[in-house]
C-alpha cells in the first residue's frame, strides 16, 4: 500500500512537471522598432534649413587670405552657399531640403523650397564657387568635409526623379567635377588616414564620396577610394581593437572607431568583414553591450552641441554595421536610444545647434530600419 501511494505522488508530480513544461512558451527576442520620419517630422525639420540657407550672418569663413582682396562679404564669396553660419552647413542644408522634398512632396512648404533651391543653385551662383576654389590658396578650402556634402548632395539630385532636379545637377555638374578632381588629386598624397571626431575625418569623407561614386558609377573614383580604404584600414583589426572607451571627445561629432567600422564594411564580404569587425570593436559582440548616447550640459554651446551630431552619426553607424551582420541586430536598439535623446531637443533658439543638426538627424532617419 506504502508502495502504492508513493507511486500516485510520483506519477502526480511527474505529470504536474510536464503540464508546466508544455505551458511555458520560449522567449522570443523583442522586435526593433526603427524610428520614422513622419510628414510630420519632415515638416519640423524642413524648418531648420529653410530658414539657415539665406541667414547671412553669424557667420564663420574659416578662410585663408593672402592679401585685402580676399576679404569680402559671405554672399559674395559664396553665392550659392554663404548661410547657416558655415559653408559646408550651407550645402547640407541643401541637401536635407532636397532628401526631404524627395521623400515628401507634400511638404507643407513645398514650394518655397523649390524656390529657395532654384535661386540658390543656380549656374552662375555655382560658377562662382568653382572660381573660388581656384582662387591661389584654396585648393584645400573644406577638405574633405565639405568636399564629401557637396558630393552628397549630387546623388541626391540625381538620384531624384524631378524636372527640377535635373536642371539643379547641371548647374552644380562643374562643383561635382572639381570635387570628385580634387579627391583623385588629395587621396594618393595622404599617407595617414585622420582619425578625429571632426570635419576632416577621413572614414566620414571616404563614406559620402564612396556612395557617390557607386550610384554614379564613377568606377575611376571608386577604386582610388577603395584602394584608400585598405591602405588605411585593413590591417587594424590585428590592434587590440579600437578603444571605443575613448569616445567622444568633448567636442565629437563623429565617432573614429564607428565611421571607421561602417565605411570598412563597404569593401568585404560579409563574411570577411565579420572577421575584422570582431576584433576591431569585439565588445560589440556583447548582446548586452551598452553605449550611452553623448550628453550635452549647454546647447547653447556651439561646440558642446555636436554631440547631439555624434549621437546621430553613431546611430547611422550603428544600422550601417547590423544591417551587414544580422547577428549584431541587438546594437539597433542602441541606434535608436541615441536618435531618441537627440532628435526632441534639436529645433529650438539655439542656432549653433539648428543650422546644421537637421542634416544629421535626417540623415540617421534615412539610415533606419
Amino acid at each position: 500500500m506504502r508502495n502504492s501511494v508513493f507511486l500516485l505522488v510520483f506519477i502526480t508530480i511527474v505529470f504536474a512537471s510536464c503540464k508546466d513544461e508544455v505551458k511555458t512558451e520560449p522567449t522570443l527576442p523583442a522586435v526593433h522598432k526603427a524610428p520614422n520620419l513622419s510628414l510630420g517630422e519632415a515638416n519640423r525639420l524642413t524648418e531648420l534649413p529653410l530658414e539657415c540657407i539665406s541667414i547671412e550672418y553669424p557667420n564663420k569663413l574659416n578662410q585663408s587670405l593672402n592679401d585685402a582682396s580676399f576679404i569680402g562679404e559671405p554672399k559674395e564669396l559664396h553665392p550659392a552657399f554663404y548661410g547657416c553660419y558655415d559653408w559646408h552647413s550651407a550645402v547640407h542644408g541643401h541637401w536635407s531640403l532636397i532628401s526631404l522634398l524627395k521623400q515628401f512632396p507634400n511638404l507643407t512648404q513645398a514650394a518655397s523650397v523649390r524656390e529657395k533651391l532654384s535661386a540658390s543653385l543656380s549656374k552662375g551662383n555655382i560658377l562662382a564657387e568653382v572660381s573660388y576654389f581656384k582662387i591661389p590658396g584654396n585648393a584645400s578650402y573644406e577638405r574633405t568635409y565639405g568636399w564629401a556634402w557637396i558630393l552628397k548632395l549630387a546623388e541626391e539630385l540625381h538620384t531624384w526623379d524631378d524636372p527640377l532636379a535635373r536642371d539643379l545637377e547641371k548647374n552644380l555638374q562643374p562643383l561635382t567635377d572639381l570635387m570628385v578632381q580634387s579627391y583623385l588629386n588629395f587621396l594618393p598624397k595622404l599617407n595617414y588616414p585622420i582619425r578625429v571626431g571632426e570635419h576632416s575625418n577621413t572614414a566620414f569623407g571616404l563614406s559620402f564620396a564612396l556612395d557617390y561614386a557607386e550610384t554614379l558609377k564613377d568606377t575611376i573614383l571608386t577604386d582610388e577610394i577603395e584602394k584608400t580604404i585598405k591602405r588605411f584600414y585593413a590591417k587594424d583589426n590585428g590592434m587590440a581593437g579600437c578603444p571605443l572607451e575613448w569616445e567622444p571627445s568633448g567636442f565629437d561629432f563623429l565617432s573614429p572607431c564607428l565611421e571607421e567600422a561602417n565605411l570598412v564594411r563597404r569593401i568585404y564580404t560579409p563574411a570577411d568583414f565579420k572577421v575584422w569587425f570582431d576584433t576591431f570593436l569585439p565588445q560589440l559582440k556583447n548582446p548586452g553591450f551598452k553605449l550611452t548616447p553623448g550628453k550635452i550640459l549647454d546647447r547653447t554651446d556651439g561646440k558642446l552641441v555636436h554631440l547631439d551630431g555624434l549621437n546621430f552619426s553613431r546611430a547611422w553607424c550603428l544600422y550601417g554595421i547590423a544591417e551587414a551582420l544580422p547577428e549584431y541586430a541587438h546594437i539597433k536598439d542602441i541606434a535608436k536610444e541615441h536618435i531618441e535623446y537627440s532628435l526632441p531637443n534639436i529645433v529650438d533658439d539655439n542656432y549653433g545647434g539648428t543650422h546644421w543638426l537637421g542634416s544629421f538627424a535626417i540623415y540617421a532617419l534615412n539610415k533606419a530600419e
